[in-house]
């Protein structure tokens, strides 16, 4: 068995014996890109890439070929051209680990980002090209982490819950939601010190690095009692079906803390009578009340959530199974964890039946796709929830299926399909008297008129947009209507206006640990587009910086290459040939023309 370990320090291994390290300073740089490459790759391309210094670029590359082949031991790998790898069976790759169902303990030993310490120098192409693929690979890891630690805290076993959150939080110390797992941890563990200790360390780097201050989510955390996900008072079935529904109708009422409340009083009586279908219809829906009612929820809602598909599926009940599995797709789908939400969604169109069911599922595939810049397989997976929602008559789930589909129109500048979507969207909204989700389609909406030169319709939709999302306090709508606000004012010419209202859509979307990371990254887009377009470099730098990690680790395809020609607009050298390779898999007209603009 060969092993070719690129996570942490890079290495070889044949049946647990380390084996010599190919020659050349360029051979785990040439290994590394053509291991993960989405296609074969051709000489031209790794000559122009890694060795335009040389006398002779494509004797260079044969050499390191050669050289990686007699390291391996595979005399027909790397052959042709485009170069293929053509390992073979019994070859393992670590990186490719990642996407499969391998134990998660194998993580807990990687020390190390991708090929670290490997460095080349005087190629500013795949210098951009590894960043990317550095923070890429760190949040996939970073979120099998979490989902190994959710499913162990869900069953009853935190204590080894621990070891997994703690190098979540190593990766990524700055995400407020890593150290609320590692207290929940702790605290159910039985550990209430260590507990105390961490939040004391997050509430002080949080305070540190980013001037801000912690949620109460992190605090309550460390409330919960030992053995369980939560504090909950104990007494029987109809207790537990009046809880139930008592807590969903407050909800549905705008009362959310005394709903939740209830709620949680439902998965304890449901508890104390040992019914398993019962437990997990009471845990689904506090899951979904964390989720989708209660601001920095996410993290507790996800442990719940976890909980609840378990007894469904143990119950035979696959109805709140599906709820249960797609409402964790939506918690990673909006913190940019692709891979998990992948394997969430999948968990629930398997057991989904009805039109219904399949309509939910497909939105928040649609969602994930669309946010991923992989635009075919979004129209496809959201026009089916179209359409099932509409068979089924579940006229919401069309509204907001329609909304995610209108966005993706707007992104790709295709204003009459855009308008088609989101008017019947609204529409809808408005029928259902929807209020809550109504400012998303309403902004998007307002943006296609001010895209046509209609200030006054945009003005209007924006207006009424930014005071509704404001009412509702929710973060998302308030980052869009605040970001077409900022567009309005330097569609007009009043460019401080713009910038307020663009600094204030950042700050209103990101203020929240569990924000829609999509949304942050798009208003971050736009912001920093208007300092570029005033010609404040010295501005949009740092922005540019922040942008492009956020947008490489929440695998953002289409927002990466917007990062890197924000950074060829500023003069970084092999931005722009690495923006055109990153986009080239992006199906986006706009984009396209961004591209050609950038290149003339």
């Amino acid at each position: 068995m060969l092993t070719i370990r690129l996570l942490g320090p890079p290495g070889l291994e044949r049946d647990g014996r380390p084996l010599r390290a190919p020659r050349g300073r360029k051979a785990w740089a040439v290994l590394c890109y053509v291991l993960l490459a989405s296609r074969p790759v051709p000489r031209k391309h790794l000559a122009e890439l890694l060795f335009g210094d040389a006398a002779d670029p494509l004797g260079a590359v044969r050499w390191t070929l050669a050289e990686l082949r007699r390291a391996l031991g595979t005399p027909d790998a790397f052959a042709g051209d485009p170069v293929t790898p053509a390992l073979g069976d019994g070859v393992v790759v670590d990186v490719q680990l990642l996407d499969a169902d391998a134990d998660p303990a194998a993580l807990l030993a990687i020390g190390g980002e991708l090929i670290d310490g490997v460095y080349v120098d005087a190629c500013p192409e795949f210098e951009s090209w590894l960043l990317v693929e550095r923070h890429r690979i760190a949040a996939r890891i970073e979120a099998r982490l979490r989902q190994a630690a959710v499913g162990l805290v869900a069953a009853g076993r935190p204590a080894d819950a621990v070891a997994y959150a703690s190098r979540a939080v190593a990766i990524s110390p700055l995400d407020e939601g890593n150290h609320e797992l590692l207290v929940r941890s702790l605290a159910m563990a039985g550990d209430r010190e260590a507990a105390q200790r961490q939040i004391a360390v997050c509430e002080d780097l949080l305070r540190r690095e980013l001037g801000v201050e912690a949620s109460a989510a992190l605090r309550d955390a460390a409330n919960v009692g030992a053995g369980s996900a939560m504090v909950l008072p104990l007494s029987g079935r109809a207790a537990a079906l009046s809880q139930l529904d008592a807590g969903r109708a407050a909800i549905a009422a705008g009362a959310v803390d005394a709903g939740v409340q209830c709620l949680r009083q439902a998965v304890a009586e449901a508890g104390r009578g040992h019914d398993t279908a019962l437990q997990g219809r009471t845990l689904a829906a506090l899951g979904m009340a964390l989720v989708h009612s209660v601001r920095g929820r996410d993290e507790e809602g996800a442990v719940v959530l976890h909980e609840a598909a378990g007894r469904a599926r143990a119950a035979g009940d696959a109805p709140t199974a599906v709820t249960a599995y797609r409402e964790l797709g939506f918690v990673e789908v909006q913190a940019g964890r692709r891979a998990t939400a992948d394997a969430f969604l999948a968990a629930a169109a398997e057991l989904a039946e009805t039109d219904g069911e399949h309509a939910s599922v497909l939105a928040i595939r649609g969602m994930n796709s669309s946010d991923r810049g992989d635009y075919a397989a979004a129209f496809a997976q959201l026009g089916e929830s179209v359409e099932r929602a509409r068979r089924g008559g579940d006229a919401r789930q069309e509204a907001w299926s329609l909304g995610v589909l209108g966005r993706a129109h707007v992104l790709r500048s295709e204003r009459s399909q855009a308008t088609a979507a989101l008017d019947r969207s609204l529409e809808l909204v408005q029928t259902q008297r929807w209020l809550s989700f109504q400012p998303f389609p309403q902004a998007l909406r307002a943006e296609i008129d001010l895209s046509a030169g209609d200030l006054d319709a945009a003005t209007d939709g924006l207006e009424r947009a930014w005071v509704l999302a404001c009412q509702l306090q929710d973060p998302c709508w308030e980052g869009m209507a605040a970001r077409g606000l900022g567009m309005l004012h330097s569609g007009r010419g009043d460019h401080p206006a713009a910038t307020r209202w663009l600094t204030e859509a950042a700050n209103r979307c990101s203020r929240v640990s569990d924000r829609y990371q999509w949304v942050h990254a798009h208003v971050l887009d736009t912001l920093i587009t208007t300092a570029l377009a005033r010609g404040e470099v010295d501005r949009a730098r740092p922005l540019i910086g922040t942008m492009a990690s956020l947008a490489a680790r929440c695998d953002l395809s289409e927002l990466v290459v917007r990062a890197h020609l924000h950074r060829a607009r500023v003069g970084e050298p092999g931005a722009l040939a690495a923006a055109r390779r990153l986009g080239t898999d992006i199906d986006n007209p706009e984009l396209a023309r961004m591209l050609r603009d950038a290149a003339d």
